[in-house]
Formats: structure tokens, sequence, C-alpha cells
């Protein structure tokens, strides 16, 4: 059955989570929002704990609030991992970084067999995972395995099975590491198999769930996974810079050393003892004091995740990637887009990417002409997310059927002055009036479509489009 506006309409009325969107800020109705997966809305209650944090707790029990806060990053971690990791409650910690706990997991790991002297992980993990990895490599003499997953043509592009992990396994494997969802086409990976079979060589696999969790069922326990790290900004609608997250099985907690052994990780922290004896439970992987301000954040969202239930979370994932699939077969395939996520919705997350040669001024023409955010991710990719608890079937529909309209009309060939090799910021700035990239403006314009004006606001030249 073809998608129209019926169906759109009968999909938000069987919509069991619809009314959460009422939970978050909305400032600009007109906004399709279809970035979910890069950073989730403001809940609402966020900012009502936060004022009310400041004021009745900062404000006015200053240093006597630590009586409180000093095991908030457990308190996060157990509401995480109940509601959202599948885990039990002391397996999970919300602090750092992901960067940093991606580090400090990957490290200890490697400790655990210091004989062995290969890391394996695949050429579409994210950046900032085969970065921290090569600078393990370098610093430990060890060989860092990429696997090639990045051929645009291939049957199971980026998705990593076993199969194709398989020929690189030996008993020289110290670490095998992959992101659960790809970042770009939003391939879901096999954990629990992928988990198994890496065991069979004696070696722990570092799962980094950043762009999975509150999208897809990840049940660390019924998949017995080992370790992983993620952030909570996106599908977590945390905030930005918000607190990421650490998950060690029980059964690990005692073996695992990590490199940063702060004074929160401490068996007796406020003995202030010469030498560091670690806790033995969850706490030994905390570096320092946690932004409470961050935790709350986190915990506000999860409430809310908490109420929906992740089940109903991942069944509206599913059946919004569907449409967007749908969608693509009826309108966009034949205006020159490649789908590079998987059909099988169980196979893939809450984003799709879909591939064109002009992906990239195509999305800044979206966000500039039609007030539509998607994003783009080299190669030639845009990225468009259902983020179940704020994003209708009918924004979905509307904005799909704008990349429709921008391609098929080719509105981006007004943006004059675009340039492929340069480095633009992802909002774009364009002077409408003559389709100019701008260096600064402050003014608003009338849009060519009357009924919609838009703001522009000072920008740098280094920021101003993508």
């Amino acid at each position: 059955m073809p998608i129209d506006s019926a169906k759109i309409k009968n999909l938000d009325q069987l919509d069991k989570i619809s009314t959460f969107i009422e939970d978050f800020y909305i400032h600009d109705s007109s906004l399709i929002y279809l970035d979910g997966n890069s950073l989730g809305r403001l809940p609402k209650e966020t900012i009502t704990d936060i004022n009310d944090f400041m004021l009745n707790e900062w404000g006015d029990q200053l240093v006597n609030g630590w009586e409180n806060w000093i095991n908030e990053a457990q308190i996060s971690g157990d509401l995480l991992a109940e509601n959202v990791l599948g885990a039990k409650k002391g397996e999970a910690l919300v602090c750092d970084t992901t960067s940093v706990n991606f580090y400090q997991l990957c490290s200890a790991v490697i400790k655990l067999n210091p004989g062995r002297k290969t890391i394996i992980t695949d050429a579409a993990n994210f950046p900032t995972d085969r970065y921290v990895l090569e600078g393990i490599a370098d610093t430990f003499d060890l060989k860092l395995v990429v696997i090639d997953n990045e051929e645009i043509d291939a049957k199971d592009y980026e998705r990593i099975t076993p199969d194709l992990i398989r020929p690189y396994l030996n008993n020289d494997i110290a670490l095998a590491t992959f992101q659960v969802l790809q970042y770009r086409s939003g391939a879901l990976n096999p954990m629990r198999e992928i988990t198994s079979l890496i065991r069979e060589y004696d070696c722990l696999t570092v799962w980094d769930a950043s762009h999975a969790a509150g999208s897809v069922n990840l049940d660390f326990a019924k998949n017995n996974i080992d370790l992983a790290v993620g952030c909570t900004y996106k599908y977590l609608c945390s905030g930005p810079g918000s607190p990421a997250y650490l998950y060690v099985k029980k059964s690990l907690q005692k073996k695992l050393q990590v490199p940063i052994q702060g004074w929160f990780a401490q068996k007796d922290q406020f003995e202030m003892g010469p030498k560091f004896i670690k806790s033995e439970d969850i706490r030994g992987f905390q570096i320092a004091s946690p932004s409470i301000l961050g935790l709350r954040c986190v915990n506000a969202a999860i409430k809310i995740i908490n109420k929906a239930s992740i089940p109903e979370i991942v069944k509206k994932a599913q059946k919004g990637t569907d449409i967007m699939i749908e969608f693509y077969d009826q309108w966009l395939k034949s205006l020159g887009y490649k789908l590079m996520t998987p059909r099988d919705k169980n196979k893939r997350g809450g984003h799709i990417s879909i591939m064109h040669e002009n992906a990239r001024i195509i999305s800044v023409a979206l966000r500039n002409f039609e007030n539509v955010i998607v994003d783009y991710r080299k190669p030639n990719q845009i990225r468009i997310a259902m983020s179940p608890l704020t994003t209708s079937f009918s924004e979905l529909y509307e904005g799909l059927k704008k990349i429709r309209y921008v391609t098929e009309n080719k509105t981006f060939e007004k943006i004059k002055g675009f340039d492929e090799k340069k480095n633009y910021s992802e909002s774009g700035i364009i002077n409408r009036k003559s389709g100019e990239l701008v260096h600064e403006v402050t003014r608003e314009i009338k849009s060519e479509t009357p009924e919609k004006d838009i703001t522009f606001y000072n920008c740098t030249e280094k920021n101003r489009v993508v």
C-alpha cells in the first residue's frame, strides 16, 4: 500500500507513546526535526529539576549536599541499567565522557592479557573510538587490525557479522571492539553472536552503544554482554555534553583495573590513604566527582523512557524506519538516492542513511529553505532519524516529502558559492535574496515562500555552512 496522508494519520492515531512529545520543550513547532540521533530534544522536567537543584540543593546546602550527591553516578547508572540497558543494578555508572570510558575499559581489557598484541575493530567504527584505539596501540606497541566494511555496494554495508570477523580471530587478540549500531548506516550488529564468538578466543569485547541506546533492545544481561560504553545526549535526551555511561558485567568487576585510578574508585574513599586500593564493585570504575547537574538531566530523561517503555519505543522506531524505506522505494530511489541501511527492521536502529551525489548541499538547502533538520555524513549520505518519544509519523512524513521536493526541484541549486572541499557548519547560513553563502548577517530576510520568514544570526566564516 503506497504511503499517503491517510496512512500516516492512522499511524499517529495508533501510536501508544504519541503523548510523550508533550513532555518536551518545543521552541519552533514548524521545525521538522529528524536529527534526534545526534541530539535529543529537551525534556520539560529537566528544566524544573535543574532549577530546583540549583536553588534548593546547591544553593541551600552547599558542601553539605555531598552527603546526598556522593553516590549519584551509581544511582543514575542503576536507572539506566534497568530501564535502557537491560542490565542489573550495580553494573553501570553514569560518568565522564564516552571517550574517557572507552579508553578506560579498553585499556583494562588489554591489561588482562599482557602477552597478546592485537586489537580488532572496523573501518566504519565511530572516529573517536578508532582514534583512541590508535593511541592505545601506539602506547603499548600493539597491532591494530581495522576490518574493511565500508564497501558501498556490499550486501551488508558496514554491518559486523561473525563471518566477517572470523578470519581475523586468533589467540593473539587482546581486545575486540565495535559499535552496537553503526553511526552512519544505522546497521545493527548481532552483539550476542559476536561477543560469544570472540569469547571462544578468551578475549573480551567492548561495545559502544551510543547510537543504539533508546532506539533498540540492548538486553545486556540476556545477550551476555561483557562491557559497553555510550553517551546520553542522543535518544536518551540528556542534553549536549551530558555525562556518558559505562557498563561492566558483575563477574568482571574484580578482575579489571582501569588505568586512571581516581579517588572515587578507592575502596575507603575518605580514609585518604597513601596507596590506591580499588573498590571491587562498579564504583571501582569511577574516576572523580560526577557532574550532578548532568546526572539530573539523565535522570529526568530516563524517567520518561521508563514510562514509555523500551519495547514501545523500539516498536515505534522500527515502524518509523519502515516508513522511511517505503518512502524511499516510492519516491526517492528514482531521484538518484541509494539506501545504505538494512531493510530488515531487526538489523537496524532508529535512523536510516540514504546516499546521493548532492547529499551535502541538499542537507543545507533543507535547513535553510524548508526548516527541516537532517544531517550529513561522508561519503554523500543523509541520515534521517525517528526519535520515538519526540517525533510523530506526520512530522516524519512531512520531512520526507521536503527531501523529495528539494531534490526533485533542485532547490539546492539556488545556493551559490558552495564548495564541497570546504568545512562548513551544518546549520548553513544563506542570504535568501541572493542565494549566496554569507559571512555575518543579523537581520530578518523574507523567504521566497510567502508563509515563512527566516532569521539569520551572526556566524563566522569558519562555521557558516555545511
